[in-house]
């Protein structure tokens, strides 16, 4: 049994095994970049704008007060949802082109 190298292909197991440590290295490397990545949203000629991460997590709006108008407070709230949005409509490009070697999985659907 000396050319015995394991059952089941050990060296190609082994490979494997590998290639998905590099590849959850990878991922995680990726996820950090995500969560310092910055988006801006904006709207209304940046009467609004909205800084976010490319995982949608808000951490900054600046309104300028000339979009501040007490007698159209629902003008304001459009203008950050359409903020918001924009923001999200970026972050999502972000996330997809980053994530695409992944095929979408994050973590490998759950195996690492």
């Amino acid at each position: 049994m000396a050319g015995f190298k394991g059952g089941m292909g050990g060296g190609n197991m082994q490979n494997l095994m590998k290639q998905a440590q590099k590849m959850q290295e990878q991922l995680a490397e990726t996820e950090k970049l995500l969560d310092e990545w910055e988006i801006v949203g904006t709207s209304g000629g940046e009467a609004v704008v909205v800084y976010m991460n490319a995982k949608k997590i808000i951490d900054g709006i600046e309104l300028d007060p000339k979009a501040v108008d007490p007698e159209d407070v629902e003008m304001l709230e459009d203008l950050i949802m359409a903020a918001i949005l924009d923001g999200y409509k970026k972050a999502d490009e972000v996330y997809k082109e980053k994530m695409g070697p992944f095929g979408g999985m994050g973590g490998m659907g759950g195996l690492l």
